[in-house]
């Protein structure tokens, strides 16, 4: 895809210039984004705390060792407004600290490794007010997308706890839904695989939402 120059005429009455190519969200982020200690959100001991982790891969299946992952999500008991202290300075350096390993903010931020892995240690999410289920809201940044991507993962064991969808996973056929819903390995561990693409929309492609401003 290409972006034209502004104003109109030809390539020589705009002094010669070409279409240029567009930009996209990564991987040139790469070296200031990832925060220390960003995969754990969780409070350090806390015996509530539970491990999402995945592999992020591309439309060949390939894995995907440049992206980006942050998770947003309400504390165990439904609050989404989150807390400050993600990302401390320190008030000499200006150098970025980390979480201070004991409020939990809500919030994380991790790169995917060689292999494409990403992962999570966080609280499972509490419900919010008004909704039926709890989720973990997760956002993609990746080498050749235009715009980062945003998707959900769900809990297995919540949606059985709660006996009931959502509005987003009761739209879906089921195939779709499976996209968004986490692999309990054990107790507390969580495989959430995310596909980028797939050929002519292939079912295992994650579902991604698309945001509008009214």
């Amino acid at each position: 895809m290409t972006t034209t120059q502004a104003g109109s005429g030809t390539d020589a009455e705009r002094g010669g210039l070409t279409p240029t190519p567009s930009q996209t969200v990564g991987p040139f982020y790469g070296y200031a984004l990832p925060l220390p200690h960003g995969e754990q959100i969780a409070p350090v001991g806390d015996p509530r705390t539970i491990t999402v982790h995945g592999t992020v891969y591309d439309g060949d299946g390939q894995p995907v060792p440049d992206a980006l992952i942050e998770v947003w999500q309400a504390d165990p008991e439904g609050d989404a407004s989150g807390r400050p202290g993600s990302i401390r300075r320190d008030t000499v350096t200006g150098r970025v600290q980390g979480r201070d390993g004991l409020v939990f903010t809500g919030f994380g931020r991790v790169a995917t490794d060689p292999d494409g892995h990403w992962l999570v240690r966080t609280l499972p999410p509490g419900a919010r007010p008004g909704a039926t289920l709890p989720y973990l809201a997760v956002i993609v940044f990746a080498r050749g997308l235009l715009y980062h991507l945003h998707t959900r993962v769900y809990l297995p064991d919540q949606i059985a706890a709660a006996g009931a969808d959502d509005a987003l996973l009761g739209s879906l056929e089921p195939e779709r839904r499976a996209t968004l819903i986490a692999e309990e390995e054990r107790p507390g561990q969580y495989r959430f695989d995310i596909r980028l693409q797939q050929a002519e929309g292939g079912p295992e492609e994650t579902v991604f939402l698309d945001f509008t401003r009214s």
